[in-house]
């Protein structure tokens, strides 16, 4: 015995720090493959996709453990703020009301909501067109444009009709107020389609919350993370990053399931994230 500890104490706990350190390693090295395709993606959203390696390799880590574990090896995410403007509600166009104050839906396909951001491309800016399913947060639509033109936003419309594979029977589109989603060619094609046209009423952000939150994760996990020097390049690199987005990223808000496989089952959603509002506002299933 030395200093009061017996010989054995002293080997049980020098592997166990052995043992920890290693399995340390091997959650790191995961962690690290995993962001080779989700570059920002969070410590949560991390739990969940290595669940099952955790499972197979029999390794205990909790929430807490896991981000001391990616702060003490500088992993830890931290979110940008926005700062660029695509909305300009200030037209003479036809504005619609506000239909989903407290709605929420209870299938796919039932509301789609729309939001134009921006991406910062060399010096300038590129412009993305969102079409978002509520229920299932899948991205439906999507088109990249080097201008705010309503075009864009036509044929992510037009891939979101697409992508339906029929009739859309009971659809609302909502949307902010920008001319692109006001003007009579865009609002033609909804109607064409019998689908009803929702509007936000004012500048809150919570008015369309999904569609918000969106277009954060889709440039702050992902974009935002790679350097593009062609248009077709970041056409490209956009179309593969929204099939990370349906098919691999966990959402806290539907489960931690992806959006394509509630899209494709419909099966009962259950939100694993607190609303920290006190208020009743309009808030349209955020993420």
């Amino acid at each position: 015995m030395l200093f009061g500890i017996t010989r054995q104490a002293y080997y049980q706990y020098y592997w166990q720090a052995e043992e920890t350190s290693f399995e340390q390693e091997l959650v790191i090295k995961k962690v690290l493959s995993i962001r080779k395709n989700h570059l920002r993606i969070g410590g949560r959203k991390l739990l969940v996709l290595l669940d099952s390696f955790l499972l197979e390799n029999q390794i205990k880590i909790g929430r807490d453990a896991l981000f001391d574990l990616l702060a003490a090896n500088n992993l830890l995410i931290r979110r940008r703020k926005r700062r660029v403007h695509t909305t300009n509600s200030f037209h003479w166009l036809r504005k619609y009301p506000n239909l989903v104050r407290e709605y929420v839906p209870s299938r796919s396909n039932q509301l789609w909501v729309s939001d134009i951001t921006y991406w910062r491309f060399k010096e300038r800016f590129l412009y993305i067109s969102f079409i978002t399913d509520a229920y299932s947060h899948k991205i439906v639509g999507f088109q990249l444009d080097k201008t705010l033109e309503a075009a864009s936003t036509i044929r992510a419309l037009e891939m979101a009709l697409e992508e339906a594979s029929g009739p859309v029977i009971g659809l609302i589109h909502h949307s902010d107020r920008g001319i692109q989603y006001c003007s009579k060619d865009y609002v033609k094609l909804l109607q064409d389609n019998q689908i009803q046209i929702s509007m936000t009423e004012n500048g809150d952000p919570l008015e369309n919350a999904l569609a918000e939150r969106v277009n954060g994760i889709i440039k702050e996990e992902y974009l935002d993370c790679y350097q593009v020097e062609t248009f077709q390049e970041a056409s490209i690199l956009l179309t593969q990053v929204v099939q990370l987005y349906n098919k691999e990223r966990p959402h806290m808000s539907i489960g931690n399931f992806t959006p394509e496989e509630i899209h494709q089952t419909n099966q009962k959603k259950e939100r694993l994230w607190k609303n920290y509002y006190t208020k009743k506002c309009t808030l349209v299933n955020p993420l």
